[in-house]
């Protein structure tokens, strides 16, 4: 048989089992759910569910126990600031700190008795602000509201005294902020939730959907016990096999990829520094990384439940080990290095220097790199597989 005989026969077997995949996605309502309802699902719920950027106006309450100018003052000011919204006015702390443990208000501010008389005198009076750290974000924001007011309490009432002394407003100033921070935020000046956490959330959530989608779609083979057809019509070859199968999902994959590409830097503007076409090339190879890893666990553990509950366990950890929740640098040396067998802690590393610092290609090679090694891994498991195929008894 000569040379294009034999590359007719693949090419008829490649096609066999590629119209055949296509078939069971039919049949199978597993493969629309994973696929495309989803992804989608998850792309709409978090990019409306951050559609602000950032949480605004939590319930916040204050006692005041000093009902001066001053003391009124510093509660407008603190109701403007964007993330405090003052509800309710406490007569003492106890009743304020029982709405707290309640969750009415996630924190309070504690103007004591005769404050503006005690800065009169130069008495030094104490401000105080109790915060509910056990919801962390709503904690933080408001901690960093209220110690701001703290701040600018005290400044004031120390411009006062200095007005006393004869100081002018030019000479108060420099005394009390004799250097002027001039921040600026790189990557995400606005400070916006949405952009620091669904460029990560959402192909993670495409991740692990390949993960479970290629380790199910293999192992129902083993259970169903139509692995030997399905090898069988691809003429025996586990590599024409595994391509025709997993190309349709690449391609669909690839399309969700896309989609969230275009809606986040397309149609939301978030920051996209070196253009799209690096976010899509990253996203392609992040798409084959993980189906390249699907395989693995399925190799690995040629059944359905081990294969699946790998998948899931290991697009979970992902998202925490991938250090766009908590800092890499922070994490156990054990730890950072394992984060290097997640392909989502690449992803997101491409991300960084190309959507956000805007950095070329090149600078991301050991990345782009350590997604191809992921491709590769297969290869060299990829007869255990065909074995499991052929001899698997699946037990249930």
């Amino acid at each position: 048989m000569n040379g294009d005989a034999k590359r007719y026969i693949k090419f008829v077997a490649f096609k066999q089992v590629f119209l055949r995949e296509c078939k069971r996605y039919l049949k199978d309502p597993i493969y629309l759910f994973a696929m495309f309802i989803a992804p989608i699902f998850c792309y709409v719920l978090f990019t409306t569910l951050m559609y602000s950027g950032s949480p605004k106006k939590f319930p916040a309450g204050v006692v005041l126990e000093d009902n001066s100018k001053t003391a009124r003052q510093i509660v407008r000011n603190l109701n403007a600031f964007g993330e405090t919204n003052v509800i309710a006015h406490y007569p003492d702390i106890v009743s304020a700190t029982r709405d707290m443990q309640r969750g009415k208000i996630y924190g309070f501010f504690f103007i004591p008795r005769h404050m503006s008389k005690d800065v009169n005198a130069q008495r030094q009076p104490r401000v105080s602000f109790y915060t509910n750290n056990s919801i962390m974000l709503a904690g933080s924001l408001m901690y960093k509201d209220f110690r701001m007011m703290g701040e600018l309490s005290s400044a004031a009432a120390q411009r006062q005294v200095l007005y006393g002394h004869g100081m002018t407003e030019k000479q108060s100033l420099a005394y009390l902020q004799p250097i002027v921070i001039d921040a600026h935020p790189i990557g995400n000046p606005w400070i916006n939730y949405a952009v620091y956490l669904n460029n990560i959330l959402l192909p993670g959530i495409m991740m692990m959907m390949i993960f479970l989608i290629t380790a199910y779609a293999i192992g129902v083979e083993i259970k169903d016990r139509t692995a030997r057809e399905w090898l069988h019509l691809g003429n025996d070859s586990i590599f024409i096999s595994i391509y025709a199968k997993l190309l349709p999902q690449t391609i669909i994959f690839t399309l969700m990829g896309m989609l969230y590409n275009v809606y986040l830097y397309g149609y939301l503007h978030y920051p996209c520094n070196s253009g799209i076409l690096p976010m899509l090339i990253a996203t392609l190879c992040l798409v084959l990384a993980s189906q390249s890893v699907g395989v693995i666990f399925i190799s690995a553990f040629p059944t359905l439940r081990f294969g699946l509950s790998l998948a899931t366990l290991w697009g979970v950890v992902s998202f925490s080990i991938s250090g766009f929740s908590f800092p890499e640098i922070a994490m156990n040396p054990m730890l950072r290095a394992l984060a290097n067998l997640f392909p989502l802690r690449h992803y997101y590393l491409i991300y960084v220097d190309q959507a956000l610092n805007g950095y070329p290609m090149v600078y991301s090679w050991a990345n782009y790199l350590a997604l191809l090694l992921f491709m590769l891994v297969p290869y060299f498991l990829i007869h255990r597989l065909k074995k499991a195929l052929i001899y698997y008894n699946y037990i249930p």
